[in-house]
């Protein structure tokens, strides 16, 4: 005999449907198709003045698409804002980039924009997408506490030990997979916009996909602790928090990467 079905068990079984992907409800119930009617009979004639309820789910719209170059596009757009929130608009109303049709919203930063450190991630996750800010799960506490360990923090009011957070992708990709290549090409314009508007001293491109955007190269083990330049801006790459998540021993070769960061700020050689 089956169970009845539960607020519970309905919660958790629409919690584990988010975590596996599924981002939109088609229906209320499953469909059997092999009980609808054949396609040949004369259908039944609805009544005119039959009002929809709240139960029904009307069908998602259908978008056409975006004509254009998504790159020249995204250039264009992002040169005309003069300021962050016009960024954020034109990010907005980019019709080019799919993963804003998956998202729940657009998570453009955090911290402060006058901050001299401006730290580029690869792209929302769950907790990002929910909250609309950057590193907000674990992977964000995680960078909290490594930078609080060489003065900085995304809170603080002065500019100086103050940071600015932003990622590649203003959208989380399905299954949080990473940014594609053609995605990638399509959100460089903006992410170098950002980085003019926001003028910091230096930035810190967490992971490969910020470092394929910025630098147009990945590999980080190689990469990392090594000065480049980004956007017009000296860079250091660095390991994600994520990857440091689930490879503690690298965490060495991180701290190393955060004096050297240390070092750039105070003035010393790095």
């Amino acid at each position: 005999m089956e169970s009845p079905l539960t607020s519970e068990t309905a919660l958790a079984s629409l919690a584990w449907q988010i975590e596996l992907g599924a981002t939109e409800a088609i229906g209320d119930a499953p469909v059997n198709r092999y009980d609808l009617p054949d396609k040949t009979a004369q259908p039944a004639a609805r009544p005119p003045a039959q009002t929809a309820t709240t139960h029904e789910i009307a069908a998602p719209a259908t978008t056409a698409p975006a004509d254009g170059d998504p790159v020249a596009d995204a250039q264009a757009a992002a040169a005309t804002a003069t300021t962050l929130d016009a960024l954020r608009a034109a990010l907005g109303t980019y019709p080019h980039c799919d993963l804003k049709r998956g998202a729940r919203n657009l998570v453009f930063a955090d911290g402060d924009p006058a901050a001299r450190v401006m730290i580029i991630g690869e792209a929302p996750g769950r907790d990002e997408d929910l909250q609309g800010r950057p590193f907000v799960g674990r992977a964000g506490q995680l960078l909290d506490r490594m930078f609080a360990a060489i003065g900085l923090s995304r809170g603080d009011a002065n500019p100086e030990t103050a940071l600015y957070i932003t990622n590649i992708s203003p959208w989380r990709p399905p299954q949080n997979r990473d940014p594609s290549a053609e995605e990638i090409a399509m959100l460089r314009p903006f992410m170098a916009r950002h980085v003019a508007l926001a003028a910091p001293d230096l930035v810190v491109l967490m992971g490969n996909v910020s470092c394929d955007a910025g630098l147009g190269r990945r590999g980080i083990t190689r990469l990392r602790g090594q000065w480049a330049q980004a956007y017009g801006k000296p860079a250091l790459p660095m390991f994600h928090p994520a990857y440091l998540l689930r490879n503690p021993s690298a965490k060495r070769e991180a701290w190393a990467d955060l004096l050297a960061l240390k070092a750039r700020l105070e003035g010393g050689s790095a």
